[in-house]
Order: C-alpha cells, then structure tokens, then sequence
C-alpha cells in the first residue's frame, strides 16, 4: 500500500501541522514563491512517486492565489506520478455562490461536518446546555439547528430576516420562546457579523439570559471584530479551518474549537479506503 504524504499549502500551516502530528508524520518539502509578476511557482521537494498525497489548503486569506496555489501543488504532485492526490479543504473557497450544489464535481467528494464537535463543545462549556434554545438567524440555517437541537434534546427557534441588500440586514423576526433561557445562535460562517450581532441583541431583547454563537467558519473581515466586542455575547466559539490567532489577539470572546482531529482521521480513513461516515456523526479521539 503507498504511504501517505501531506503536504501544507500556505493559507494555514498550524492547521496542516496539527493534522500531520495527529497522524505522526512530518509534512512533506514544498517551497512555494511567486515569480515578478506575482505567477505563483510551486516546487515539490520529495519524491511522491506512488504515493497517496494529501494536501491541505484552506479557503481564506489571499482566497484567489490560495486557491490557485492548490492546483498547481495537485497538478505538480499528478506530473510527479503520484498514485492519487486529495484536496483537504477545511474552509471551501466560493461556497457562497453554492457552485457545490450545483454538480460542480465529477469525483468523489467527502463533505465533513462540525456538528459533533460543536454538540461536545456545547455539552462541556455551557453548563446550563440542558435549558438551552438553539437558534438559527435565519430561515435557510432551520435544519441545521433542528439536528443539533434533536440531538441535544432541546427547542430551537428561528429568526426570519428581511434583507434590503447584501450584507445589510432590515428586520428580524424571532420565531420561538427564548425567555429565560440560553440562547445559543448556530450559523455556518460568519463574516462582517452584522447578522449574528444583530440576532444576539433581538434575543436578550426577548429575554434570553445569556447569547453564545458558535459558528463553523470565521471569516470575520470589516467590522466583525468591534462588532463581537459591542455585542452581548458570552463567547463566540468557531472552528479552526481558518486561522484565528490575530482575532482572538483583538476579541477575548471569540473561542476556537480544534477540527484537526476530523481532518486527520477522514485523511486516515481514506487512505486505508474505510468509511467517513462515521465522523457524520462521532468526534475521533
């Protein structure tokens, strides 16, 4: 069987170093540099010649030469006889524009999912979890909270915006009883966080007695960071498939959670040709 060689793309190497320590190896030799006229050069500094290639690349930063980065490092990997190359993507770059729904691929995808990690982040740093509400800041995230709410056993409720433009919202509408409860806000990403602020106010206005968000993606660009800081958030929990350290330097209430774990199994799992379902709905170890 090849052996698994993982290579760090630039957008995140604490990440990339994270996975490859859960899986004991070393990363693979890569020097990527950028030519005059800012074309972006890849060198590949180890033979991959039949090996099983992994290579992680995260969708944030300098997006567009992130994403550029990551096809020249496959097709480098591709021209050096590689037996298979995978694209471990923590943060999907465009997914915005839902081009994944769309039968953007014609190979095999895998699709991973937060919700275990943050059910276990829940069940251990809120202690009040079991008087809850979980809560969707709007219409399109209503099953993602439906399942967290099943799983944990608690209500959800949702707010219904109204939006005169992109970014900008207009009126909310909460759908739920939230009084005297804890109102934890799920969302898949969060960027200028004019939303997720907004929802936060609405729910202590309604009588929640205290607001968490735990969001999957913080992107967190414009006036996010004195957004969370004015806003009435307990804590503002993402995961770590974009870097954080510099945020949480500016914001004391944002919280990460680690998805290493997540990476390197799925990474382990296919290797070894097993199922990923398994981390649909279990944290590894």
């Amino acid at each position: 069987m090849p052996n698994i060689v993982l290579f760090s793309g630039s957008s995140h190497h604490d990440l990339s170093q994270k996975v490859a320590d859960r899986l004991g190896l070393d990363l693979g030799k890569v020097v990527t540099k950028k030519f005059s006229n800012q074309e972006t050069c890849v060198e590949i500094g180890e033979s991959v010649r039949g090996e099983d290639v992994y290579i992680v690349q995260s969708g944030c930063g300098e997006i567009n030469d992130n994403l550029m980065e990551l096809l020249i490092m496959i097709n480098a990997c591709k021209i050096a006889s590689s037996s298979r190359v995978t694209a471990v993507i923590p943060c999907f770059p465009y997914a915005r524009q839902d081009k994944k729904d769309k039968g953007f691929f014609d190979i095999a995808v895998d699709n991973l999912y937060a919700e275990p990690a943050v059910l276990q982040w829940i069940r251990e740093n809120i202690p009040e979890w079991k008087n809850c509400i979980i809560v969707s800041p709007d219409a399109g995230g209503a099953k993602r909270v439906t399942s967290i709410a099943d799983r944990l056993n608690v209500e959800f409720a949702l707010i219904h915006k109204e939006r005169k433009k992109a970014n900008e919202v207009d009126r909310m509408v909460l759908v739920g009883d939230v009084k005297d409860r804890v109102a934890i806000l799920v969302d898949d990403m969060a960027d200028t966080c004019g939303t997720i602020c907004h929802a936060a106010d609405k729910l202590i206005s309604a009588g929640a007695i205290k607001v968490y968000a735990i969001l999957t993606h913080g992107i967190f660009s414009g006036p996010a960071i004195s957004r969370i800081n004015n806003a009435p958030f307990e804590a503002v929990v993402v995961t770590n498939t974009i870097p954080q350290e510099e945020k949480m330097k500016q914001c004391p209430k944002i919280q990460v959670i680690d998805i290493s774990m997540i990476l390197a199994e799925a990474i382990r799992r296919t290797h070894n040709g097993e199922s990923v379902s398994y981390l649909f709905s279990h944290v590894p170890l």
